[in-house]
Parts: C-alpha cells; sequence; structure tokens
C-alpha cells in the first residue's frame, strides 16, 4: 500500500498513516525490510589532499621507522606533521582503529576522588624532581636495581643508576648526577628549594639519604602512603622504561644493563614526544625555556 497513491492528495500514503491504519509498529516495518544490497556511503564532506589509503601507508612508515613501540595516535599525527603531512587526530584514530595499529592497554579499575588534588607538574624546570626504583634480572647478576630521577617540567631524566645491591647510596647516585648537570656543581646548598618528589621505600627513609638531601639544598616532598599518582611523573617513566627498554632485552650482566639502558635514556631524552609539553622531547622542552625569550 505504500506505493499507492491517494485521491484527494495525489501523493503517496505515509508509512505513519499505514502503521495506524494497521495497528503496526513503525519499528516492526523497518526492521522487516530487506537489507540494502548498496555498499554504505562514504563520510560525507570535501575531498582531503591526502587519501585514506596514502594516509595508512603514511602511518605504517611512522610506527616502522618510530625509536619506539605502542604510540598511540596522538603521538602519531605529531610525527605525520614533521613530515608535513597534516590531518586530524580523529582521523588517524579511526584509520589505526580499523586496521588494528593500536597499542594494547590494560585497563585499571575505575578511579575515584584522589587523596591528592593538587598539581605535581611545575611551570619550568628544577622546581621539583621525582625520584623512584625498579628491579631488573640479569642472567650472571640476578635482581639488579635502576634509580632515575625525571624533572617534573620537562620529563628529562636528569640522573639515573644502575646497582646490583639497590640501597641508599644507590639512590643517592641519580640526584648527585642531576645536580652536577643542572647546576654544574656539587657542594652544600647548591639547588636550594628544589623539591624531590619519592615514596616511602627503604632508600628514601634512611637517615644516610635525607641528610645528603638536605646537604644539598633540597626539599623532600613524599608523596601520600598508598598513592603512587603523586609521584606520577616518575612512575610514569619506569612504566616507558620497563615497556620499550627492561621487557624488551635479556641481559647478561649489570654492565650491559647499563650500557642498554644507557643508550634508551639517551634516545627518550632526545626523541620521546611529550603531549603535555606539545609534543616535543625532553631536551627540546629545556632548551625553549633557557631562551632569554622564555625567562
Amino acid at each position: 500500500m505504500r506505493t499507492q497513491v491517494s485521491p484527494s492528495t495525489s501523493r503517496r500514503y505515509p508509512l505513519a498513516l499505514i502503521c495506524r491504519v494497521y495497528g503496526l509498529a513503525r519499528s516492526s516495518v523497518y526492521a522487516a525490510r530487506p537489507a540494502s544490497t548498496t555498499a554504505a556511503a562514504g563520510k560525507r564532506g570535501p575531498n582531503t589532499p591526502v587519501s585514506d589509503a596514502e594516509l595508512l601507508t603514511a602511518i605504517r612508515q611512522v610506527l616502522m621507522t618510530s625509536p619506539f613501540h605502542g604510540e598511540g595516535y596522538r603521538k602519531v599525527r605529531a610525527r605525520l606533521s614533521q613530515t608535513g603531512i597534516r590531518v586530524g587526530g580523529k582521523r588517524v584514530l579511526r584509520l589505526m582503529r580499523q586496521h588494528q595499529l593500536l597499542a594494547p592497554r590494560r585497563l585499571g579499575p575505575p578511579n575515584g576522588n584522589p587523596a591528592h588534588d593538587g598539581r605535581i607538574i611545575t611551570d619550568r624546570p628544577n622546581v621539583m624532581w621525582g625520584t623512584d626504583a625498579t628491579r631488573f634480572l640479569t642472567k650472571q647478576d640476578g635482581w639488579c636495581w635502576f634509580f632515575g630521577a625525571v624533572d617534573h617540567h620537562t620529563d628529562e631524566v636528569v640522573g639515573w643508576h644502575v646497582a646490583k645491591r639497590g640501597d641508599r647510596w644507590a639512590a643517592l647516585q641519580p640526584l648527585r648526577e642531576g645536580v652536577q648537570t643542572m647546576f654544574g656543581a656539587f657542594a652544600k646548598e647548591i639547588a636550594r628549594g628544589l623539591q624531590i618528589r619519592c615514596d616511602w621505600g627503604p632508600q628514601y627513609s634512611a637517615a644516610a639519604w635525607i641528610q645528603e638531601v638536605h646537604w644539598l639544598g633540597m626539599t623532600i616532598s613524599p608523596s601520600f602512603v598508598g598513592e603512587p599518582q603523586c609521584n606520577g611523573v616518575a612512575e610514569r617513566f619506569m612504566r616507558t622504561l620497563k615497556e620499550h627498554c627492561l621487557y624488551l632485552h635479556q641481559f647478561e650482566s649489570v654492565e650491559h644493563a647499563r650500557e642498554v639502558i644507557g643508550e634508551f635514556i639517551h634516545r627518550y631524552n632526545d626523541e620521546w614526544l611529550i603531549e603535555r609539553l606539545g609534543h616535543r622531547t625532553p631536551v627540546q622542552a629545556r632548551a625553549d625555556t633557557q631562551r632569554p625569550e622564555a625567562a
């Protein structure tokens, strides 16, 4: 009856009127319709300079040549922009999702209102450093330790240390290296005003560690117990270190691990893109803050 014409209006009977007369639900009529054999229309809008096929090839090239694995669509879009291909982030996400190019990730439990409401990211370098440690396995030396210190503004690794024994003296080495690099010397009160964010590990509650940190003029800013988000900058770097270095290598000895980790940290500081810094690397961000116009 849908194809018949009303004699009074000279128009086809509307589906709403037909369903009302026969006492049918329009949803049932729509569900009973045969599926369309025509191909689905593409997304409407103007044609872009780069087709999806060309963009997909460029995305695959970026993923193959990137020094890191598991980078998300935002960093892929930033690297495409550096090569002259400027496209929208949602388009890159759509193509990577359709072709299974997104790195799998494990979703944790939903987070409630955290115990810390403040902000740990600083507006300039050398205001707060986060320090943390993790363990890894070697064939000859067994379990060994990595200690690192990360700037809360640039995410740059300012100091690191690899050792067989993870005691308070090993925990001091990244801070000593960072002070030498960033302040140009190692002396009493040279780093006055610099805050050190750490957890409540035994290395960071030892008297020797606390005394030397105070001797350098630093202020200890411990995180809340059971709240690793308070030390989120260092914790996030540790995750990056594990996913892109520690989990990918079988270390023969602590010396071998020190060499491989050192190469990774150098590559991280020079090439790792930080989204909140406008997809700049840690070294680029520090260099920009040291320019006269940034002072």
